[in-house]
């Protein structure tokens, strides 16, 4: 992947990170997007420049179709076309359906689904030119059984697959593909603040018996991003210990 240019978004920390600097250490120069927290953003950067790689953050909420647009605009301006795109921005907002709002479920499909959409559409104009392109999205294994308290972010995913399989069909005979990557019980921020009962739950679900680290999930995500997955789109690769079988 030596010389081409990967936009990840959701990219300055947990497995957004992971991502961006397996990229670079693959020889792509990088950008990242983030919402809001700017310290981790530079943090990212900096691995990224010490990984060999151009690199770069643009602060995004990808919700904004606008500012979508914008972003993918100014990382081609200042690296060069875009060859591979990984949406990985995603927040939770977890609740019992009938206590659930109706903002908490429409902010995380906003972010989730349609913040993926948004930046597909900006990207696929010059992948569709070229006639080459790599589109991974990250959705996850509570898309594909469901998980009690995310009646949101189940339904994001799950629609995230939707998604990855007819943006599929749409642009396969144009030399662009869409695959997915499906994370199962990973070691986030989110992990590391779980109570001991929580963790031993979760991982009970995990037949091989441990957390996947982040670097897991870059891995499966650089698979797809290079030119071994050449004749693969519209496909969803667990990373999940087993969890859903």
């Amino acid at each position: 992947m030596k010389g081409k240019i990967a936009l990840v978004t959701g990219g300055s920390r947990g497995i957004g990170r992971a991502i961006a600097v397996k990229l670079a250490q693959e020889g792509c120069d990088v950008a990242i997007l983030y919402a809001g927290r700017k310290e981790a953003a530079d943090e990212t950067v900096s691995l990224l420049t010490a990984a060999g790689a151009r690199a770069l953050a643009v602060q995004c909420n990808v919700a904004d179709e606008k500012a979508a647009e914008a972003a993918v605009k100014e990382v081609a301006q200042a690296l060069g076309p875009i060859d591979i795109l990984v949406n990985n921005a995603g927040i939770v907002r977890d609740g019992l359906a009938m206590r659930m709002s109706s903002e908490d479920f429409r902010a995380v499909l906003d972010v989730n689904l349609t913040g993926a959409f948004h930046m597909i559409r900006a990207c696929l104009p010059q992948f569709v030119r070229r006639r080459s392109g790599r589109i991974i999205n990250i959705t996850s294994v509570s898309g594909m059984m469901g998980n009690p308290g995310q009646a949101n972010y189940a339904s994001s995913k799950a629609g995230l697959i939707g998604l990855t399989k007819t943006i599929a069909r749409e642009v396969a005979s144009r030399g662009v593909t869409v695959n997915a990557v499906a994370p199962g019980f990973i070691e986030t921020d989110m992990t590391a603040s779980m109570n001991e009962s929580a963790l031993q739950k979760g991982l009970s679900a995990v037949p091989m018996g441990r957390i996947g680290k982040p670097e897991d999930v870059a891995n499966a995500v650089c698979f797809f991003a290079g030119d071994g997955a050449g004749y693969i789109t519209g496909c969803v690769l667990k990373v999940d210990g087993g969890m859903y079988i």
